[in-house]
């Protein structure tokens, strides 16, 4: 059983599409599909992104 499995399966292209602007913040060029050629910390930097912009997003709505 895979634990990362998608609560919400509806929302994958809506994940896909932040990850991919998360990406391009941080200057990591993202392919659609298979990107297992990234180093850990160019994988990094992109999830810690998309960390950094969901607590944003919610400390803006806690205002």
């Amino acid at each position: 059983m895979s634990s990362n499995k998608k609560m919400v399966p509806e929302a994958a292209s809506a994940m896909d599409k932040f990850k991919m602007e998360a990406a391009s913040e941080v200057g990591v060029n993202l392919k659609q599909g298979y990107n297992g050629d990234l180093t850990s910390k160019q994988a990094g930097s992109v999830g810690g992104q998309m960390v950094k912009k969901m607590i944003e997003e919610m400390e803006n709505k806690m205002k």
